[in-house]
């Protein structure tokens, strides 16, 4: 038996991945706990997880609106994630000295997980959600770049082992990614000891009712969804996708998820119009859908390929425009600009990726068989056993 600790940032899609992988360790009858929000967690793995509660900042971990691109990434690191690490790094070895793990397996934006670990001479595993960091991103900014490693080193000196090298995301025992490569391409690995397992299709706690009964068979289903955490920026995406799904209602039947409630709701009232939801159960929506629109979440793409449902992708900001360009080239799907993107232009979209000469579903079922080939939690699991083993008996001084 070995003991595994799960530290996780305070966001839902880092967190789903691994909670398959944590039910997957149990079911072989290992031991697993978590670090990071206690209520969270007691949300989405279970009242019954074992999870030790971090510090997290008083407010959400949300840029403004307003920033895109190189400035974006600073400030995420600058003022949401290198903050979260020194707030949840006494969680951390508060955890370590409860639950004594033999590993770690650290979120890679929860830095403090890999740092905690590094100082108690831990091996840790870096759980990677997105295929854009592996993707090396910065490779075109070289000074953001040494911003970031320069940022990273002053962290290591105040929570981490300050003799250590290395970037504390991609962690040297290990990487667990949750993405193939049908969707990565070739593009090249941190090293040799990633293992791209595809992404983790596990149950999950009720996200509300949906009502199935009231899907059409005659139409094509088509679900609309920036997510949970794009809530400030999309009502303008959203109204535009709904005008386009009502315009074309007499063949599609669309979903709109509005979770922020955006939409003025008589706009999905009439007879055949969109249902207009503000959460829905996604997994078990999958397999009756024909297409999914959006913004390239890696999550919502990876459960809509592993389903082989085809994409239209409209990327706002953060690895979202690496995942867009990873669909298209793929073949899955096509994208479209956020900021411009009008009813007839979403439209035109969906009728792209609806049409069978265009290769979209077909791409993305292919995508699908190699996901589910990547093995998933079982895949996972099988990777932190062997790298368990391989450090069995390390010690973790104070």
């Amino acid at each position: 038996m070995t003991r595994f600790l799960l530290v996780v940032p305070p966001l839902v899609g880092h967190v789903n991945p691994l909670v398959g992988v944590a039910a997957e360790l149990g079911r072989r009858g290992h031991q697993v706990a978590w670090a990071g929000h206690a209520g969270q967690l007691a949300r989405l793995v279970g009242a019954d997880a074992v999870a030790y509660d971090c510090d997290l900042p008083g407010t959400e971990l949300r840029r403004p609106p307003e920033l895109t691109g190189p400035a974006a990434f600073r400030f995420l690191w600058r003022d949401v994630f290198v903050p979260l690490a020194d707030l949840m790094a006494p969680g951390v070895h508060a955890a370590v000295d409860a639950f004594r793990p033999d590993l770690v397996v650290t979120d890679q934006h929860a830095v403090a997980g890999a740092l905690v670990a590094e100082r108690r001479g831990l091996p840790y595993v870096t759980s990677a959600t997105t295929s854009a960091e592996l993707a090396e991103p910065l490779a075109g900014l070289p000074k953001v770049g040494a911003w970031l490693a320069g940022l990273l080193g002053a962290l290591r000196g105040r929570i981490g082992d300050p003799a250590a090298t290395g970037d504390p995301r991609f962690s040297p025992h290990g990487i667990v990614a949750f993405t193939g490569r049908e969707l990565l391409g070739d593009a090249p690995l941190p090293h040799d000891r990633v293992r791209l397992v595809g992404p983790v299709i596990a149950p999950r706690p009720a996200a509300g009712a949906f009502p199935f009964h009231r899907l059409d068979p005659s139409r094509r289903a088509v679900l609309v969804t920036l997510g949970t955490a794009n809530v400030d920026v999309g009502g303008r995406f959203l109204a535009e996708s709904l005008a386009a799904l009502r315009a074309a209602r007499e063949r599609v039947q669309g979903i709109v998820l509005d979770p922020g409630h955006t939409l003025p709701a008589e706009l999905g009232s009439g007879p055949g119009d969109p249902l207009v939801l503000d959460r829905v159960p996604q997994l078990d929506l999958l397999p009756h859908l024909d297409a999914v629109v959006c913004h390239g979440g890696h999550n919502t793409v990876c459960e809509s390929l592993w389903h082989g449902v085809p994409l239209v992708v409209a990327p706002i900001r953060d690895d979202q425009p690496l995942v867009a360009g990873q669909v298209v080239a793929a073949g899955a799907g096509v994208r479209l600009r956020f900021g411009r993107a009008d009813a007839a232009r979403v439209g035109a979209a969906i009728d792209a990726v609806l049409d069978p000469a265009g290769g979209h579903r077909a791409a993305a079922a292919a995508i699908g068989r190699g996901f589910r080939a990547a093995g998933g939690a079982t895949a996972a699991a099988d990777h932190l056993e062997t790298i368990a083993a391989q450090h069995a008996g390390v010690p973790t001084p104070h």
